[in-house]
């Protein structure tokens, strides 16, 4: 693991364990282990442990007492609050950009759709929702409501988990997924806040209903693979 001077230690311990878990290396409730973490890191224990804090803020894992660490529970009443949540600061987020954007954010917007189109062509699902969150993580820069953005930063590691489970769905999907989200940017473009708060809530229903089909159809994989194994 290569350490970046701009993060804390604790931070970057924290990043490189929620990638394991956003990837699903690390799977629902397999328990984190703090002195294995710390030698194979070269780090302190209390570094480890700082960085579980971090974690356990951005919905990925749960601590308890005496039992420690273990990676959150994702399941549909987890995905449907997740995006619940979402809904309201995303919606805050696009409405407020859509009031306050500057005129050189504009030709940042246009290229975000150009490469999302780009994406769509490609099948990067994955590249896709990122380049997606990404610019939301710049909506902030443009806003300035530190408040809000801190919401964001911890939805955002649960977030690219849940979409993590959708690599496998259609380019169809991922179509439809653009054609939800290409009215967000226009709507901010001229300066519609409602509208574009409206259309990110669709375009978040259309990402919790894609997660939440990946979830059934992969306990439905679990539960045969355990029913196999008893017999």
């Amino acid at each position: 693991m290569t350490f970046l001077a701009a993060e804390s230690l604790s931070e970057q311990i924290a990043r490189h364990i929620s990638e394991q878990i956003i990837t699903g290396e690390l799977v629902e409730g397999e328990r984190i282990q703090e002195l294995r973490i710390a030698k194979d890191l070269n780090v302190s224990r209390g570094s480890v442990r700082e960085a579980l804090l971090i974690l356990k803020r951005s919905y990925l894992i749960e601590i308890y007492p005496r039992r420690g660490a273990v990676v959150a529970e994702m399941s549909v009443q987890q995905i449907k609050s997740l995006f619940d949540t979402s809904n309201l600061v995303l919606g805050e987020m696009v409405h407020r950009t859509a009031e306050c954007w500057r005129q050189t954010d504009s030709d940042m917007m246009n290229q975000l759709l150009v490469n999302l189109s780009d994406q769509v062509r490609q099948g990067d699902i994955e590249q896709f929702y990122d380049q997606v969150f990404s610019f939301l993580q710049r909506t902030n820069q443009i806003v300035g409501n530190a408040y809000v953005a801190d919401m964001f930063e911890n939805l955002l590691p649960a977030l690219r988990r849940s979409y993590f489970l959708t690599l496998n769905t259609s380019r169809r999907e991922l179509q439809e997924a653009f054609e939800l989200f290409r009215p967000v940017i226009d709507a901010i473009l001229i300066r519609k806040g409602e509208q574009a708060a409206n259309f990110m809530q669709d375009f978040c229903r259309h990402l919790r209903n894609l997660v939440l089909d990946s979830l059934a159809r992969m306990k439905q994989i679990e539960l045969a693979w355990a029913q196999r194994s008893r017999r």
